[in-house]
């Protein structure tokens, strides 16, 4: 924190991790040091080798990365020789300049939180408003939230472009289900829809995947699936297996490969993240009155049917050129930022 221009993302996993959760650890970390969003990465970990691995995954992008470990060198000498190359990279990065680019090499995903009554006809169809208009230009573009599909899954089944496609969402979505039957629970009860989701006014699992399935338009196609913290292989609207938890869900994001978040929200969760601004839209008109602080793009005229969701659409769109032009989100501007790493299962 003392190199101006520099961020640092701490996480207390790694240890005593194995098979598929071990990868998805150093795939998740990679992702985070090779998005677009980050100039170039220092690396620190106990020891050299796995610390190695990670800048080495980064350095294949072709982004600048140095990594250090602190076994044999002392915490106090690994952070003078990693402040030098972050000082060093923060030089080199404050030499660039934007460049005019097309839209479509924008990535743009979404995930919502805090739902309420005013998620599923205001803020999540605006998404979904803006998600159309960008899908035609090309953009890619990303979803989520296994869980908060249920009950409307067999909806984005129909919206897969192929049988292949649709095969592999509904394996994705089987997988969930499969996990609540291991663990002996018949359904999401204590979870979803959350207790915040319910004094907001929902009232069941399928209402609130009804609302939330409102986020991906109505025209775009389901072109992939990828599993978790997988980068996309081309444009197009793609499906990613993730928690339903937003700090988690934005983490995986990043690690994507992904710019700029949509994060539509009803009762306002404050989430940002550390390298992928968040967005928040918000359709409440309490809401947008009790924490102003916390929205970039208020939407509730959609309630007091004062604009039409059109117009909302056009309003988000602006804000994300806006966004991906140097403006500063809500939630970077407060320094809100959560990087929580998906664990698959515990350790050894």
């Amino acid at each position: 924190n003392n190199i101006k221009g520099t961020l640092a993302i701490p996480h207390p996993y790694g240890r005593l991790q194995f098979g598929p959760d071990l990868e998805l650890h150093f795939k998740t970390l990679i992702g985070t040091g090779s998005n677009p969003n980050v100039a170039a990465a220092v690396v620190i970990g106990i020891e050299d080798g796995w610390a190695k691995r990670v800048a080495d995954g980064i350095a294949a992008t072709g982004k600048p990365v140095s990594f250090f470990g602190i076994e044999g060198h002392g915490d106090t000498e690994t952070i003078r020789r990693a402040s030098k190359a972050a000082k060093d990279y923060m030089q080199w990065a404050s030499e660039l300049r934007r460049e005019e680019r097309p839209l479509k090499d924008l990535w743009v995903s979404t995930k919502c939180g805090e739902s309420d009554t005013t998620s599923g006809i205001g803020a999540n169809p605006c998404v979904g408003n803006a998600f159309d208009k960008l899908y035609e230009h090309g953009v890619t573009l990303v979803f989520g939230e296994t869980t908060e599909l249920t009950g409307g899954e067999q909806l984005v089944a129909a919206r897969c472009r192929t049988p292949e496609v649709r095969d592999k969402f509904m394996f994705m979505f089987n997988r969930y289900q499969e996990v609540i039957d291991r663990h002996k629970t018949s359904d999401l009860m204590d979870s979803q829809p959350t207790k915040g989701n319910i004094a907001g006014g929902l009232t069941t699992i399928e209402e609130k995947a009804l609302g939330n399935i409102q986020k991906i338009g109505k025209t775009c196609m389901v072109d992939g699936v990828l599993d978790k913290a997988e980068v996309p292989s081309g444009p197009g609207l793609w499906f990613m297996d993730s928690s339903s938890a937003a700090a988690e869900m934005v983490t995986l994001c990043a690690a994507s490969g992904y710019a700029v978040h949509f994060f539509p929200t009803g009762q306002c969760n404050v989430i940002g993240n550390p390298i992928l601004p968040v967005i928040k839209i918000c359709a409440n008109p309490r809401t947008v009155r009790l924490m102003p602080e916390h929205i970039d793009v208020d939407v509730s005229g959609i309630t007091r049917k004062e604009i039409n969701m059109d117009q909302a659409g056009d309003k988000l769109i602006e804000m994300m050129f806006r966004t991906a032009n140097g403006r500063l989100t809500a939630a970077e501007a407060l320094g809100h930022r959560e990087f929580v790493l998906t664990r698959l299962y515990e350790s050894a």
